[in-house]
């Protein structure tokens, strides 16, 4: 079956967050992640940032959320090569903990943390 529906270099799900004007650089000083596109609002502010973290991309937008809607949040599970280092940069960068790096009985070693008003599961497989 052809992926020509999906942008090239998109996966088939991607995470739509808010906070474009200082989520990217948390996301890059955090989890080494890489801005690929960004659309400036006329102030010059990011309004839309497309990033990659790993082998993922993610799309944060700015915008407020109209007044109908409630606003949306987040948990998103990311895995790295070295939970405990990630989450000393998140808290350093003014993340929230919610849980400190600890092994897990399912093979993982993982942590919680709050940024931006998604929260943010971390983990390292075992194997």
């Amino acid at each position: 079956m052809s992926e020509s529906h999906i942008r090239h270099g998109f996966g088939t799900v991607r995470p739509y967050l808010y906070g474009a004007y200082e989520l990217p650089e948390f996301l890059g000083a955090v989890f080494g992640a890489r801005e690929v596109e960004r659309h400036e609002a006329p102030d010059r502010r990011a309004a839309h940032v497309e990033m990659v973290l790993g082998d993922s991309g993610l799309v944060i937008e700015a915008g407020e959320m109209p007044p109908e809607h409630e606003p949306t949040w987040a948990s998103v599970y990311v895995y790295v090569e070295d939970v405990d280092a990630v989450y000393q940069r998140a808290i350093d960068a003014g993340a929230a903990s919610i849980t400190a790096p600890e092994d897990k009985p399912y093979g993982e070693r993982g942590c919680g943390f709050r940024a931006f008003g998604n929260t943010w599961w971390v983990a390292t497989f075992l194997g």
